[in-house]
Parts: structure tokens; sequence; C-alpha cells
């Protein structure tokens, strides 16, 4: 895979290869050992993505609970799975699956800001790929009509735990006593 030629109909797609990809400043990922290309987040994505940030790290940050990262963070879950969530939280308790070069093994909670060109990934392919991989809970934001749905893994599935909206305040299950207005993620 060195040089200049990338071969993105190749059969399978592993870690190794994604690493020699170039950096053209493209968000790539590997799913089921497939390549997927997506363009730059909106604006708007990038608001919403700046204020979870900011409230979720802020009371991480303050009760010593683990760390936050954002995109683009490299989310190895085996050799055909890397992903780049836009948020993911890891547990105090389980901070020796972040490495250098990423994070190798299931955040305990992902959240996701689809766009028109990333839903039919977000809400299929990473939700099922999340699920079988044991990250604990699964937000995916959808900014066009200020909602978020929050799908919780309870014995190997996910189950939807209510679709939630903008004057609505959120409890965080993987954070006891953690809540999300809302309105200060869609402002």
């Amino acid at each position: 895979m060195k040089g200049s030629t990338i071969d993105v109909n190749q059969e399978i797609w592993t870690y190794e290869d994604y690493r020699e990809l170039p950096n053209d400043q493209k968000i790539y990922q590997v799913i089921g050992g497939k390549l997927f290309m997506v363009p730059a987040p909106s604006t708007r994505h990038q608001n919403i993505s700046r204020n979870l940030e900011f409230i979720i790290w802020s009371f991480v940050r303050n009760h010593n609970l683990g760390e936050v990262y954002y995109a683009p963070i490299d989310v190895v879950l085996s050799s055909v799975n890397v992903v780049q969530p836009d948020i993911v939280f890891i547990a105090k308790n389980r901070l020796a699956i972040v490495k250098e070069k990423g994070i190798f093994g299931a955040p305990d909670w992902v959240i996701e800001i689809v766009s028109s060109s990333t839903i039919k990934i977000d809400i299929k392919l990473k939700k099922d790929l999340y699920e079988r991989f044991g990250v604990r809970e699964y937000w995916i934001v959808y900014p066009e009509d200020e909602k978020v749905e929050v799908y919780l893994l309870e014995g190997g599935n996910y189950k939807l735990k209510g679709a939630f909206l903008k004057h609505d305040t959120l409890q965080v299950r993987t954070i006891g006593g953690f809540r999300i207005n809302l309105e200060e993620v869609f402002s």
C-alpha cells in the first residue's frame, strides 16, 4: 500500500491498510473490512459536537470519571473495524484501552451526529457494530430534527430508551448523576 496509489476496490481492508492511507484530510473508516470515506462535517454538526464535548468533558473532568475524545480519533474494535465516532467516553477503570494511536476496544459511550452523507452508516452499520462490540450507551444525534435517540445495551442487544427533543433533559446512563439539557446542545 506504500506510495500514492490507493486501491479502494481491494477486497478486505484491515487496520494495517488503514494506517497506510495518506494524510489527505479525508475521513476514512473501515467497517466489516470495507473502506468508507465521508466528507467533512457541516458547521451545524461542528457546533453541536462542540457543545456536547464541552458539557461532557466539564462533568467528566470535574468528577475525575475518565476520558472524553472527539473526532478525529481512531477506535479500533477489530482488525477490520476501525471507526471515528464524533464523541466517545471511556470510564476511568477502562482507560487501559486508550493508547497513543487511538482507542483499542469498545468505549463505554459513543455519540454520532448524523448528516445526509453518514446517516445510513451511523444508524445501521455503526449501530450494529457498537452493539456487537459492547458499547454500553449509543446516542444518535439528528441536527435537523434537534433530536437524540438513546440506545442502551441490555443482554447484548440495544434497546431504544427514547427519542428526545431540544426541550428535554437526558440522563446519561453510563455516568451516574449526569444530566444533559438538550437546549444547551442545540443552541
